[in-house]
């Protein structure tokens, strides 16, 4: 049953105070954590859950009986390689686009997405910075070039008002990455790639099976990509998937990493004479991680449905502590979590410093890191121009980019129903909250 609205208020009052004023607070729980000594000072920790049930509920991936059946019945008949087109076909048929390709990796899958692009040498692509560097470090060896778009604070996605700013002649494409989950407003920046004439690429590793308006992340743009590396929400291993609205771009993005492929082009494709050859790489993905991949997929909704709920439970309580935020994601948008789940700490308004305030919850037995992220305008290969066909224009600061990275906090997803663990973390944050000016004195 929930708390009443009243005792809510009470409990958010008394930790907003610091734990200063007990008095008549009616909040029996919270009195007896502002009398308990943390446990960065020798007191009892607020989470208790043993390690070994805290290490099942978060182990990723996941892989059951299932998985390891169909493995071993692929090792024992060798009829593995049916997988590969069983599990575009049923890629395609849960994404509703009208093309899939599986390949090697997201890495390969955002490399074939680059050639089928087939822009002038010199094209710039509008591209966040806060990414892994697959997204935009390979885009160099097509002769693009990217400019790097800083996010919204609010929701660390791609801030589309910061790429208005950004155009230039040479802007042909705009490519965007779902930050750990949580969907860009792909509707505004469709609606402004729409304008301005340029292609809409989707970096979704991060957030398959996340949607906005009922569409699912990875199928907005004319292209997009998945990783099924095995920390994504559709683990296969190793893998990844591409997206193609078009058939053009479908058989350059298959031709670009498949020698054998264009035997299942039409005839009158420009890309069948290749057959044989293929452009010179071989992104195929490993069949045994295609067969991993089609059970998972079966799964995904699911399991992110399961998380969601954990995540929201947790939250939904922290974000009453001062200084806590979550990032926003809007109401009519889905999202998955990748990895971890972020929170926001403003040191100001909780009124300690984040490093301190982590070092207590560790000490309290909350698995709390701080949640830096890469930016890829700091790294060397962008500052170095002979490997660009123009430079790159390396921004001073980003800022909304900065204050996220500053802000971050990751916590763990829990992959199982574990309410036991979800009430000692919000026991733990409450308690070093109640402490908070105890802390920041030093």
């Amino acid at each position: 049953m929930e708390d009443s609205a009243e005792p809510k208020k009470t409990r958010r009052a008394f930790v907003q105070a610091g734990g200063a004023a007990v008095a008549g607070l009616g909040s029996t729980g919270l009195r007896a954590q502002s009398s308990e000594t943390l446990a960065l000072f020798g007191g009892p920790k607020a989470v208790t859950v043993p390690a070994k049930v805290q290490g099942e509920t978060t182990k990723w991936p996941r892989y059951g009986d299932e998985v390891k059946q169909i493995v071993s019945t692929l090792l024992d008949n060798g009829n593995w390689y049916a997988e590969v087109p069983a599990f575009e076909k049923e890629l395609k048929e849960y994404l509703k686009v009208p093309y899939v390709k599986a390949h090697s990796s997201g890495t390969c899958s955002l490399m074939s997405m680059f050639f089928a692009l087939n822009l002038p040498a010199g094209s710039e692509i509008l591209a966040p910075s806060y990414t892994a560097w697959a997204t935009t470090a390979p885009l160099h060896l097509f002769k693009y070039v990217p400019v790097f778009v800083d996010l919204n604070p609010r929701s660390m996605t791609f801030d589309a008002e910061y790429a208005k700013k950004c155009l230039t002649s040479r802007t042909k494409a705009v490519l965007l990455m779902h930050s750990f989950g949580n969907p860009c407003d792909m509707d505004h920046i469709s609606d402004f790639a729409k304008q301005h004439g340029l292609v809409v690429l989707e970096d979704a590793a991060q957030a398959q099976g996340a949607s906005l308006q009922g569409k699912l992340m990875g199928t907005w743009g004319a292209m997009g990509m998945y990783s099924h590396q095995s920390s994504k929400t559709l683990p296969a291993i190793e893998g990844g998937s591409g997206t193609y609205q078009t058939r053009e771009y479908y058989e350059r993005a298959t031709v670009f990493g498949g020698y054998e492929l264009a035997r299942f082009f039409p005839d009158d494709s420009p890309y069948k004479k290749y057959l044989g050859t293929g452009i010179g790489p071989k992104f195929r993905i490993h069949p045994l991680g295609a067969a991993i991949g089609r059970i998972q997929l079966r799964k995904l909704d699911a399991q992110n449905a399961l998380e969601d709920a954990q995540v929201r439970r947790l939250t939904d309580r922290l974000v009453e502590l001062p200084g806590l935020s979550r990032p926003y994601c809007r109401p009519d948008a889905k999202r998955v979590y990748w990895g971890c789940h972020m929170l926001f700490l403003d040191e100001v308004k909780a009124g300690c410093p984040k490093d301190t305030l982590l070092k207590a919850l560790r000490a309290e037995g909350v698995r709390a890191s701080p949640g830096q992220y890469d930016e890829q305008h700091r790294y060397k290969l962008y500052a170095e121009p002979g490997w660009w066909h123009h430079p790159v224009i390396i921004p001073a600061d980003l800022h909304g980019t900065t204050q996220v990275n500053r802000q971050a906090v990751r916590l763990p997803l829990f992959r199982t129903e574990v309410p036991e663990l979800v009430e000692q973390y919000v026991k733990a944050f409450e308690k070093v909250w109640v402490h908070r000016s105890e802390l920041a004195k030093g």
